[in-house]
């Protein structure tokens, strides 16, 4: 009923000086997604909530893939009257509404033509007091650099009725679908995940750019690309090294995925070589070597993957 992770296909490899590894990947679907009645897609023995009329759902779609919706934004797809949705949202997951559903596009991107996010909170506040059931789609999870806070405090003061259902978000699932855990015994016990985009457009200035360099072994971003030379000579500046490990995972989850690893110092210059593109991941640290061994979506394409990227494991480990 969802997307199916049936082909993957090796498409192409950067040759820049730096040598960094770009591998784009096809994810070929399911067709007619909205045939099946809701019974068949929910699960059996499970209670799943009404929508009501009168209520707003913030609803994450996960990042890209539609098989990484959840069940709950599944149920709420098929009860809404309208849908408000986001730019990165796939069209096979909007397939999945009644026929009847009004679709609506509220999608913001950096240096696009967008709606103001006042106007959206006010459209989406109207159409409850309609009467109708609207579900606020985003990509991602709404709770995650999505805005979804400042559009729940909204319907608060409005006074309409929401629930919120999380979302895969992309700063854990870009990473997977690339092979690289963001956290490793090994490696790090503790993650930070943060924007590189700030309210105003500019680098964020309220991040605590010193504490992030010293304390944090990994890191990921979101919205970092268009500022990556800055961010990274700051991380660089604070005592990272520009040999760190980095890799941009560009268009997670989809069949535009482009992957690129490369270090800390040379990011900048290499993803401008490779185009790569927002939407886009940036991780940071150590643990980018897991990909050696775990990129699992090279492997169908026949990639041998290594045993021991860190040097670290034993024959104990595994017999």
């Amino acid at each position: 009923m969802f997307d199916e992770l049936d082909r993957y296909r090796l498409l192409g490899q950067s040759a820049t000086k730096h040598n960094p590894t770009i591998i784009m990947k096809l994810i070929q679907g399911s067709k007619n997604p909205s045939s099946e009645s809701l019974e068949d897609m929910l699960v059996e023995g499970f209670e799943f909530p009404v929508f009501e009329p009168g209520w707003v759902w913030l609803t994450g779609a996960g990042p890209g893939d539609p098989g990484l919706l959840t069940l709950h934004a599944l149920n709420g797809l098929k009860q809404a009257d309208v849908v408000i949705y986001d730019a990165l949202v796939d069209e096979k997951i909007l397939g999945l509404t009644r026929s009847s559903c009004e679709l609506e596009y509220a999608g913001k991107r950096g240096g696009k033509p967008s709606p103001k996010q006042a106007d959206i909170s006010y459209r989406i506040i109207q159409r409850a007091r309609n009467q109708k059931r609207v579900l606020r789609l985003k990509g991602g999870d709404p709770f995650v650099f999505g805005r979804g806070g400042e559009e729940a405090l909204n319907l608060v003061e409005a006074g309409i009725p929401f629930r919120v259902i999380p979302g895969v978000t992309s700063g854990t699932a870009a990473p997977a679908y690339a092979g690289i855990p963001v956290t490793h015994r090994d490696t790090n016990s503790a993650v930070t995940f943060i924007t590189g985009h700030g309210a105003n457009g500019l680098v964020p200035e309220r991040h605590d750019w010193e504490g992030i360099a010293k304390g944090s072994p990994v890191i990921v971003m979101y919205m970092a690309v268009k500022h990556l030379h800055s961010i990274a000579f700051k991380l660089m500046e604070y005592g990272r090294s520009p040999e760190e490990p980095l890799a941009l995972i560009s268009k997670a989850c989809t069949s535009e995925q482009q992957i690129l690893e490369t270090t800390l110092g040379n990011a900048s210059i290499d993803a401008l070589d490779a185009g790569i593109e927002p939407p886009a991941v940036v991780v940071v640290g150590e643990v980018v070597r897991m990909r050696q061994s775990l990129d699992w979506l090279g492997a169908l394409e026949g990639k041998v993957l290594q045993r021991d990227p860190l040097g670290k494991r034993t024959l104990s480990e595994t017999g």
